[in-house]
């Protein structure tokens, strides 16, 4: 929550929450917003693209010139190449209901439809794996449950930082000081293992789910798994339980084996694995960071299975892992309507899909990767694309900073025929727009916010300030581009009433006006949210939503696939890009692109308070830097094949040996040679992903030289 006091039109302080527990107290970006609200460097006026595209130089024009302009090219994409060359890129740098993507993808249904990208870079292997093991994303505990475990482990998790949802961090402290166990997995030392944990147990990236085989194995030959929830809420143990013993030709996976995989050594797995698996219930916290590899969803896979063979899902104090949405207030939304995108009417499935199973990501093989965007734009239908896209449509969205192989981006942007924007700031991405027109913030305009991940809780964003004269919303937008595209029923109601209908939509929602009065609406739990607590208590009455009605740690979908790379059983799999790669051998440092305190992604990054708190810099272990001679503070080199980047260097204890991280979100800032210097990491990661389309932010081989 966030309360602005307004004086002359201008926020001059900010409260948060100071109500009824839980609060929703706001973190640093949340009490720094003010900074971007007023800031000097917003856009003010719509503009259009006069020097060559990335140069950043335009023109004002006025929003008549500016709409006609946009209406005619999406016109003419569309009467020349049809519907489908019109790429849509929206992203999640709005978070209300009302603006941002929503109104733009509704207009663009509207108008005929458009291609759209399928996958997260957040956290679809996590999705994929959670439907491929439960059936559903459903997977979450609320955090007062972390209070009922006996131990707790938090994998590749840094709530500290990325905050999820504001009450994490002071559950975690609560732990913490009742004597729950906390131990921390993660290549660094995180401001979550240093504020919460006593034990960091530092692994190599993207060998997670070797670590989590041989911790089962620990589990399973030591007798210490749960074999009567194994009977009767799960199936395929037997044939786990084989793969892990090496019982059909493969190794046995041991924590020998594993130590020599992810540099843990064996008997550290081996206490951990008996720990978490005697102290019932346990949560085994498995976080979305190291499921952002070339094999994501197989650790979420195995993290799961764990949970599943120690009893652990479905119970109070317990834990699922995977997707771990938990109270179902993020499912609020627009109500649906009835135009669907005809672009993907009557599409196929696209391979490896879990179409079967309801929720996950849209199946249709019209649909481009989020991390192939850059090469579809390149080579279109040539490249085994199903469209050859002619208009690039960005809202919310910073894909030229946040999408992997930021010079491929570069070069797709400067291709293709049309590029709109809508922004607030000249962004990296901005700076390659024909048609750039400028959007209000939330401040300015009412919304309605469900939490991040799925709490119980929701926010009415009431409008504090006046929109900038020449600034417009989204949905604003939208209703002046509607006319000029001959869409005359276009939305067919108000804002007003469009959150109205929203609201009422809802069971657990007072009525619209006393939601607006109160501007914050939460619900007491009779109990924690437990995610598959009734399928535990009735199983017959509530089966899981898996074919078998079961957890499935051997998933017959995934067996039907016949692809060594989607196996049936969770695994540990060679990927591009590994320390196992040839590769590594003129580039041996694995690169992790991390989340950063002081921003989202790219958003905040430009706020001076936000700038003070900590710089964008590269954590590199002092072995490691005193090889390449390099000390703290120096100004360094990052490169690969894809690219090169410049920042100073953070040498430190804190991070493993061959492993170094640069936060994402850095606002790429290319010399006139090409290389970086603002810290962009996506210069360096590349655009490949696993078949169940987890993302491989974490999975880079690059080198490190001092300037």
């Amino acid at each position: 929550m966030l309360r602005f006091h307004v004086r002359d039109g201008v926020i001059v302080r900010t409260e948060s929450d100071t109500g009824a527990e839980p609060q929703l107290r706001a973190c640093l970006r949340g009490r720094a917003y003010r900074q971007r609200a007023h800031s000097p460097n917003r856009l003010k006026y719509p503009m259009r693209r006069v020097g060559a595209r990335g140069t950043g130089e335009f023109e004002r024009i006025s929003w008549d010139e500016a709409l006609d302009a946009v209406a005619g090219a999406l016109k003419s994409v569309k009467e020349e190449h049809g519907s489908p060359s019109i790429f849509y890129l929206g992203g999640s740098g709005n978070q209300g209901i009302l603006h941002g993507n929503a109104p733009v993808s509704r207009l663009l249904i509207e108008f005929g439809g458009y291609t759209h990208v399928w996958g997260s870079v957040s956290y679809e292997g996590a999705m994929y794996a959670s439907m491929a093991t439960f059936g559903s994303i459903n997977t979450g505990h609320s955090r007062e449950d972390h209070l009922n475990s006996k131990r707790i482990i938090i994998w590749g998790w840094n709530p500290a930082d990325t905050i999820w949802d504001p009450g994490t961090a002071n559950y975690l402290a609560e732990a913490r000081d009742l004597g729950i166990p906390i131990t921390s997995v993660d290549p660094r030392y995180t401001n979550s293992t240093a504020a919460y944990a006593t034990e960091w147990i530092p692994i190599r990236p993207g060998t997670d789910t070797a670590m989590l085989l041989a911790m089962a194995h620990t589990i399973i030959t030591e007798g210490l798994a749960d074999d009567d929830y194994i009977a009767r809420y799960t199936v395929g143990f037997e044939a786990f339980r084989d793969h892990q013993l090496g019982t059909g030709g493969s190794p046995p996976r041991t924590p020998e084996w594993a130590a020599g995989v992810c540099g843990v050594p064996a008997d550290v797995i081996r206490k951990l694995a008996r720990e978490y698996a005697t102290a019932r219930p346990a949560a085994l916290i498995s976080g979305w960071g190291p499921g952002r590899s070339a094999s994501g969803e197989q650790y979420h896979r195995a993290a799961s299975t764990l949970c599943a063979i120690t009893g652990n899902v479905g119970v109070p104090g317990g834990y699922a892992g995977g997707f771990m949405r938990a109270y179902p207030s993020r499912t609020l939304g627009l109500p649906r309507q009835a135009t669907r995108n005809t672009v993907d009417r009557g599409a196929g499935v696209r391979p490896f899909s879990l179409h079967q199973l309801r929720g996950g990501t849209s199946p249709h093989d019209t649909r481009i990767h989020y991390s192939k965007t850059w090469d579809a734009i390149l080579r279109g239908k040539d490249g085994g694309y199903p469209c050859d896209p002619k208009l690039a449509y960005i809202v919310a969205n910073n894909p030229i900073n946040s999408y992997p192989d930021t010079n491929q981006g570069v070069r797709a942007l400067k291709s293709i025929e049309h590029v709109i924007v809508h922004e607030q700031f000249m962004t990296p991405t901005a700076r390659f727009a024909d048609i750039l027109l400028p959007v209000n913030m939330f401040t300015e305009r009412d919304d309605l916010a469900p939490p991040w991940l799925g709490a119980p809780y929701y926010i009415y964003l009431h409008q504090a300030t006046e929109t900038p004269i020449e600034t417009l919303s989204d949905w604003d937008i939208c209703e002046r581009l509607a006319s000029r595209l001959g869409l005359t029923d276009y939305p067919g109601t108000s804002a007003g009433g469009i959150l109205q209908a929203a609201i009422r939509d809802r069971a657990d929602l007072p009525e619209p006006a006393a939601l607006k009065g109160s501007g914050v609406h939460k619900i007491t739990l009779e109990r924690p949210t437990v995610a598959f607590r009734e399928q535990i208590a009735d199983p017959a009455g509530h089966p899981f939503p898996t074919p078998s009605g079961k957890i499935e740690l051997y998933s017959e979908l995934l067996a039907a696939m016949h692809n060594p790379a989607v196996p049936p059983l969770a695994g540990h799999l060679p990927t591009p890009e590994d320390r196992d790669d040839p590769l590594a051998r003129k580039y041996p440092l694995q690169l992790l692109t991390t989340h950063f305190k002081g921003r989202a992604h790219s958003t905040f990054g430009n706020l001076p308070w936000l700038m003070e708190l900590e710089s964008q810099a590269v954590w590199i272990n002092t072995a490691d830097a005193a090889a390449r001679n390099i000390h703290n503070g120096d100004a360094v080199t990052l490169f690969n094949d894809r690219g090169r980047v410049v920042v100073p260097a953070r040498v430190t204890e804190r991070i493993m040996p061959g492993v170094v991280d640069l936060c994402e979100g850095g606002t790429y800032q290319p010399d006139d040679a090409g290389v970086d210097h603002g810290g962009c990491a996506n210069v360096l990661t590349g655009d490949y992903h696993s078949p169940g389309g987890a993302v491989a932010m974490n999975s880079s081989l690059i080198e490190v030289s001092r300037v």
